[in-house]
């Protein structure tokens, strides 16, 4: 929604608005993710203080597994997944194997990271380098699908192949860097949806998409919700929600120890994701993922409201990194500049209009969160 929409709202205490499409107010004018936070979140949480009882038998279960890597860890360079390398093994003793799934969209930063975090804390790395012809064939095919979900090829394939290392090599507990200091916050679906409902991605491969369908690591969420997780035993934890994960603290600690260096914003390892949020969702969609992070952030107290919307004055699509990726992302395509102009100005695509499992997805979420395995809001 135009700002200059006279309907137009923003939350009173983060930075969510009607931008939002899914977005409501209570009579103060809190938006439904704070108001979610609050009741559902921070009551469990508490800022991950006084939370390591809650895990200490788990850790014992892991730390029981006599073979020389006892848990996995998907690391991507960024701060979530370096930082839980980190308190796996300093914090908890652990003894994580580290796994990285190069989709092609490396930052050169985001290589040194994973260097530095596998060489300073003296763990193994397993990386797996995905072929890059197949997943350009499906990116592309979102590309012209026009649908507002374009980080979907590479997440699956993170997600994917992942999962599948974990099955070969008999790995029960997966480690995950997913928290609630910054990612209490889910934002619209369609803007985010779900990357391994196969379903959809092979409806959309189906409808736009050229060749044989790529030949990628691909799991099905039902696959690895339902089947790896109670048949096969396979556990993912998110370790960071049982210790106080305050993002400077983690950076100075990442930093100070290791000479690993930050991103200016969460996921930005990725020079696609850096470019899908700095300019596809915000131009095509008018939509600034970044109102996601802050908010996130302004909830865990680790920003302010007034801080967070100096910063979203900023207009990313013009940015000189963001125009330096539009060309490294065109070229890395195979495209030209106006062939790529033409995809990113398509009309935009609704997920409804392609197969899918968005009803019994969301029915396994609502379960989640009737059980507590889920709290965050989903739309």
């Amino acid at each position: 929604m135009n700002k200059n929409t006279i309907n137009y709202q923003i939350c009173k205490n983060c930075v969510n608005d009607t931008s939002d499409p899914g977005i409501t107010f209570d009579a103060v004018g809190n938006c439904d993710q704070c108001l979610n936070f609050k009741k559902n979140i921070l009551p469990i949480w508490n800022y991950g203080k006084n939370q390591i009882t809650k895990i200490s038998k788990t850790i014992e279960k892991i730390n029981s597994i006599t073979s020389s890597n006892n848990c996995l860890i998907g690391i991507s360079g960024g701060l979530d997944s370096s930082y839980l390398a980190y308190v796996a093994k300093n914090i908890f003793g652990l003894r994580p194997l580290l796994f990285h799934c190069d989709a092609g969209w490396n930052s050169e930063r985001a290589v040194t990271n994973i260097e530095k975090i596998t060489n300073g804390l003296e763990l193994d790395l397993v990386t797996e380098v995905i072929n890059w012809d197949e997943i350009k064939k499906l990116q592309l095919a979102f590309f012209k699908s026009s649908v507002a979900s374009q980080d979907i090829p590479q997440d699956l394939v993170f997600f994917s192949s992942l999962y599948q290392f974990a099955k070969k090599n008999n790995f029960k507990y997966i480690l995950t860097g997913g928290n609630y200091s910054m990612e209490s916050i889910r934002g619209p679906i369609d803007y985010g949806y779900y990357a391994t409902d196969l379903t959809f991605v092979k409806d959309v491969f189906k409808k736009f998409g050229q060749g044989s369908f790529p030949k990628l690591p691909m799991i099905d969420i039902l696959n690895y919700q339902i089947y790896l997780r109670y048949f096969k035993g396979i556990l993912m934890i998110k370790l960071l929600n049982y210790v106080p994960f305050v993002k400077k603290d983690a950076i100075n600690t990442l930093s100070a120890e290791f000479n690993w260096k930050p991103f200016f914003l969460k996921h930005h390892e990725s020079i696609f994701t850096r470019f899908y949020d700095a300019y596809y969702t915000k131009l095509r969609y008018n939509f600034d993922r970044r109102r996601i992070y802050y908010s996130a952030e302004i909830l865990s107290n680790q920003m302010t409201r007034d801080d967070a919307l100096d910063l979203l004055k900023t207009d990313t699509t013009k940015e000189k990194k963001t125009i330096e990726d539009y060309f490294y992302i065109a070229k890395k395509l195979d495209l030209t500049e106006k062939e790529f102009d033409n995809l990113i100005k398509l009309k935009p695509n609704k997920i409804g209009n392609f197969k899918n499992k968005k009803f019994i997805i969301n029915s396994f979420v609502k379960l989640s969160s009737m059980l507590n395995i889920e709290n965050r809001k989903f739309r």
